[in-house]
């Protein structure tokens, strides 16, 4: 998911969908090399995704646009996912899972390498499309897979390996690409994106071994998922929480060079502080939802609409706005396994289409809150992303509160 997007805080989702998945392992021992090198995917995908965020102002400005237009650099990659994670599964259902996962490798590298070199913003929305496919279509299978390369018990401990590369994605892709951004220019970042999915590509090769496709998805279950009223109220709050945080963290750069007026190294350091809370984040998030994913989500949600609330009244502040961003990535840990535990547990006899939906969602509240954001920012300047974040974020968060699932059963075991 990003996503969408997604974090190492869907552990919590994962340990609550193997409980009633371990049969589905095909594997008598763990390919532990071949979980790695989805990690390694994850890595690259979720680097990929946020660069633009910490290079938006110097995109900008060497393409001749506004920032906001800049900002559509990640509608298109979140368009594009929300429509290709509940779909590829359906269109790719007849190849083997090997060919699928190398073919989404390889077209993050070329979006990478697309992206290093336009020339212009319609070419990079070309690249940030296809990095779109690949992001949609690799998260809604990587949980899926996980099943398969590992036995039963096991699957927690893959998922968390696995997204354990969104996490350090998380800490390193904003704060190294601005510096890496204001040593070498912008597209520095996009080469070394690419070099590493250049890597990534010669590991999944060696390592995934044949996976034919086995489950047959199809349109109906999603239609029936969408019936279910759990399923619907867990997405509609995605959209707005999802939304309300993207608005803002898409166009920080923006705020911290025109309103904090921070100089390029100290918001460098301000993202790494967004990072290693984020970081931190996932694990007091993901403890949290173990005992209630409604309150993971509406302490997340809170806390960010307070955090952006602040940067509105005091976003010229250098201690204040460096403070709030490096909160606002700790209460964001929290959402991600917050939502995935909510929606495996709306639908336990269908997590693989679920987890689709949820990555659609994911993806489409990052589209929203990006041109929401974009919109705002450039009719009303760099604190119209924040203002898009309280309004969404306390919409979102107070429907979670009212229909979040009040009550999460344990198994005895």
């Amino acid at each position: 998911m990003s996503s969408s997007s997604c974090s190492r805080g869907l552990d919590g989702g994962a340990s609550a969908a193997a409980a009633a998945a371990p049969q589905t392992a095909t594997t008598t021992a763990a390919r532990w090399p071949a979980v790695a090198s989805l990690t390694m995917g994850v890595f690259g995908l979720v680097m990929a995704e946020f660069l633009p965020a910490s290079l938006l102002t110097a995109m900008a400005a060497d393409l001749g646009v506004s920032d906001g237009a800049a900002g559509q650099a990640v509608t298109a990659t979140a368009l594009v996912g929300a429509v290709a994670a509940p779909t590829l599964p359906l269109l790719t259902r007849r190849l083997d899972r090997r060919v699928v996962m190398l073919a989404f490798t390889g077209l993050l590298l070329l979006s990478n390498a697309i992206a290093a070199t336009a020339g212009s913003l319609p070419m990079l929305l070309v690249a940030r499309v296809m990095l779109g496919v690949a992001l949609g279509g690799f998260w809604s299978m990587s949980a899926a897979l996980a099943m398969r390369l590992v036995p039963g018990p096991q699957f927690a401990r893959a998922m968390s390996v696995i997204l354990a590369g969104v996490s350090v994605a998380t800490v390193c892709a904003a704060p190294v690409g601005a510096w890496m951004g204001d040593l070498w220019g912008w597209r520095s970042a996009f080469i070394a994106a690419g070099t590493v999915s250049l890597v990534t590509l010669a590991v999944q090769a060696l390592t995934l071994p044949a996976l034919p496709p086995r489950d047959r998805p199809d349109l109906r279950v999603l239609g029936e998922l969408l019936r279910r009223p759990q399923v619907r109220m867990a997405l509609l709050a995605v959209l707005l929480v999802v939304s309300g945080h993207f608005a803002g963290f898409t166009y920080i750069r923006p705020l911290m060079e025109q309103v904090t007026h921070l100089s390029v190294g100290t918001i460098s350091a301000v993202l790494l502080g967004y990072g290693v809370g984020g970081f931190f984040g996932n694990v007091a998030g993901g403890w949290l939802a173990g005992r209630s994913e409604r309150q993971a989500i509406v302490a997340g949600g809170a806390l960010i609409a307070l955090l952006a609330g602040l940067l509105l009244v005091a976003g010229d502040s250098v201690p204040v706005t460096a403070v709030a961003v490096a909160l606002w990535g700790f209460a964001f840990g929290a959402l991600p396994v917050g939502f995935q535990t909510w929606i495996v547990r709306a639908a336990p006899d269908q997590a693989e289409g679920a987890g689709g939906l949820l990555v659609a969602a994911f993806q489409a509240a990052i589209a929203s809150g990006a041109v929401g954001g974009g919109l705002l920012v450039d009719r009303l300047g760099a604190l119209g992303g924040p203002g898009f974040a309280v309004v969404a974020l306390t919409l979102g968060t107070l429907l979670t509160l009212r229909h979040g699932p009040r009550a999460a059963p344990r198994d005895a075991a």
